[in-house]
């Protein structure tokens, strides 16, 4: 795929820039902007020269128009990858978060100020790892979509994300890739679920099941850990996958958290993958087996609605093919933020176990049999603890039977029901499918008098 490279040179003065450093990046920013060339920055730069920061810093053209190129390529649909592989320091820091994606490797570091600096400025005596550390920056602050542990990890990992643009982004044509096998058989899906969706399992085994062996690219894996996303091939052709993760995980800013649970950090996450998706073009494949959205103080403080408003709003926006699978549960605004029916999927397929309502039978019976034993209380009519249970069970069994696949199958709520292990194979045809360039609207009129 021809590509716009910026490199800084870490043996020559750090890597720091210098006017004709800048007029350089400026030239290459024009070229692929001019050509609609992805751009990828390998960065390892101390920043602004500081003796000659009069001539590198202030005017229309000095260091600030990078990062209003930044800004205006990623406008414009033009990819950019920034790979850290050293120190990004001061200014420079933003040119890589005003990428598509984000690379960096162990022992790098990015941050706006350096320990020194931030000693000096408020006192605060931390390390470089604590402060701006590549596994700070993927587990803590999300930043970081690839952690790699060495510059040739790296460097590996940015041709494989380069290699799923598609056309439209790379500026050129390209054969089409033959899919390769699954790297598990799709028939050890049935390992890992269980028909009452009470049966923990890790979403990657059965994103194995699916994907083409060795495409796989989780994009911010350590961060936001209830929802899986990632860039892959299924049957050769490229897709973005959002999956909920079943999974209990632990992580370092929040320490447990409940699999098939939205949390705000796994929210954020699907929401930004969702909008690098529609940037550069890739089919949306979503995964739902999700019990809703996370509860209670922490999660409020956390401002888990905000986050939430804003994957719906990026599901809603999307103008990508998006296709969704049904799982296991597919409960009340996780069902929206997964894309629902609501959503526009131009597929919806769902498992036999799949169980499709506002939420659980077993909490909506508690609940809707709280209400009315109050009622009844409150009534002329006191009801005996047999009479509540017999109204509890009769609740359960009637939401029982509408969380049952076949019940929403039967009011078109999914287009079909699928056995598990043929997952791969629909999504291959309907994929074949999604991506047939839609017909342009002929004009047509009513009759128009002169």
């Amino acid at each position: 795929v021809p590509c716009m490279i910026v490199a800084n040179d870490a043996t020559v003065k750090a890597g720091a820039f210098f006017p004709q450093t800048v007029k350089k990046v400026l030239r290459a920013q024009r070229i692929a902007f001019e050509c609609s060339l992805p751009i990828i920055y390998l960065v390892d730069s101390a920043g602004v020269f500081l003796p000659m920061q009069d001539e590198i810093f202030p005017d229309e053209d000095d260091f600030g128009r990078i990062f209003r190129n930044n800004s205006v390529l990623s406008a414009a649909g033009i990819p950019q990858f920034a790979a850290i592989m050293g120190n990004c320091v001061a200014g420079g820091a933003y040119l890589p978060v005003l990428c598509d994606k984000i690379l960096m490797t162990q022992g790098s570091g990015l941050y706006l100020a350096g320990p020194s600096l931030v000693k000096a400025a408020i006192g605060q005596v931390v390390d470089a790892e604590e402060l701006g550390g590549a596994r700070m920056h993927a587990e803590i602050s999300g930043t970081v979509d690839f952690f790699e542990k060495d510059d040739p990890s790296c460097l590996k990992r940015l041709r494989s994300l380069v290699s799923l643009l598609p056309e439209a982004s790379g500026g050129v044509n390209r054969p089409a890739t033959q899919g390769s096998k699954p790297a598990k058989d799709p028939n050890s899906v049935y390992d890992l679920i269980s028909f009452d969706g009470q049966k923990q399992y890790d979403a990657r085994d059965l994103l194995a099941t699916v994907v083409d062996r060795d495409s796989m690219a989780e994009y911010k894996a350590d961060y936001g850990k209830t929802i899986v996303t990632a860039y892959a091939r299924v049957g050769g052709k490229p897709v973005g996958i959002v999956a909920n993760q079943r999974m209990h995980v632990r992580t370092k800013k929040e320490g447990i958290q409940m699999g098939g649970v939205i949390y705000s950090d796994s929210a954020d996450k699907a929401a930004r993958f969702i909008l690098d998706c529609n940037q550069t073009g890739l089919p949306l494949i979503f995964f739902q087996d999700v019990s809703g959205f996370m509860v209670g103080r922490d999660a409020e403080q956390s401002g888990i609605i905000r986050s939430g408003a804003k994957l719906v709003n990026a599901v809603s926006n999307s103008v990508v093919p998006k296709i969704t699978v049904i799982v296991g549960g597919s409960f009340g605004a996780g069902n929206y933020a997964m894309c629902g029916k609501a959503y526009d999927p131009r597929f919806i397929v769902a498992w036999p176990t799949a169980r499709y309502a506002v939420m659980g039978a077993a909490q909506a019976a508690d609940t809707v049999f709280s209400i009315l034993a109050k009622a009844r209380e409150r009534g002329d009519k006191k009801a005996t603890p047999e009479e509540l249970e017999e109204l509890r069970q009769r609740v359960k069994q009637s939401y029982e039977e509408q969380t049952d696949i076949r019940y929403g199958a039967a009011r078109g709520w999914v287009d079909a029901i699928i056995q598990p292990h043929e997952t791969r194979d629909v999504l291959i045809r309907l994929l074949q499918y999604v991506n047939r360039p839609l017909p342009r609207a002929r004009f047509h009129s009513g009759v128009i008098q002169v």
